[in-house]
């Protein structure tokens, strides 16, 4: 019976304490909403455990130092928004946290996905160019080719035109035109591998 008594008072003398300490944040708390001057006193109440909710979660020093900074100048900016509910101040200041995790979370993304977007086009533009490079160097080559097999692969890969329609054009049979082409082309590799 002793047990439960003591137990019981101390219970009392807790609540009278907590109730002590939420009338005192809560007088912070009016004080900075009329004088934001006066919020230092939530801040320094405050940064320690705002701080240690934040790196757990991000587990870098930096970063959890750049958004408790977030938080703050967030609070103090809202802080005329705020409204006594008999909930502990910090429990707003976690939930501002909360919100600027996720934020800075959603812009990590969004500046990895542009990163990666700007290393692929950097590196297309990289191929696009050597590949505008390798076809410039085969149509000079092309241009040393005899006038025959120059012709026959001019049509038959710039104009894209089948072997029938050389063979007609240049009044060749189309065994003769894939002759001159198979001829064409096994010179172009050899200047290729020439240079």
């Amino acid at each position: 019976m002793a047990g439960a008594s003591a137990l019981k008072r101390r219970g009392k003398e807790r609540t009278r304490l907590d109730t002590a300490a939420d009338t005192i944040e809560r007088r912070q708390i009016e004080a900075a909403q009329r004088d934001p001057a006066c919020f230092a006193e939530l801040y320094e109440a405050n940064f320690e455990r705002v701080y240690a909710f934040i790196l757990r979660r991000v587990g870098d020093r930096d970063q959890a130092q750049d958004l408790t900074a977030d938080v703050f100048h967030k609070a103090i900016e809202s802080i005329e928004r705020f409204e006594w509910r008999s909930v502990p101040f910090v429990v707003w200041l976690f939930k501002i946290a909360a919100n600027a995790i996720a934020d800075r979370g959603r812009g990590f993304k969004r500046l990895e996905k542009l990163k990666r977007s700007i290393v692929e086009l950097e590196h297309s533009r990289t191929e696009d160019l050597a590949e505008a490079e390798y076809r410039a160097r085969l149509f000079k080559l092309v241009e040393e080719l005899p006038a025959d097999q120059r012709r026959v692969v001019t049509m038959r890969f710039a104009k894209e035109q089948s072997t029938a329609e050389i063979a007609k054009a240049i009044g060749r049979s189309e065994g003769a035109v894939k002759q001159l082409q198979f001829r064409g082309l096994q010179a172009l590799r050899a200047m290729v591998g020439e240079r």
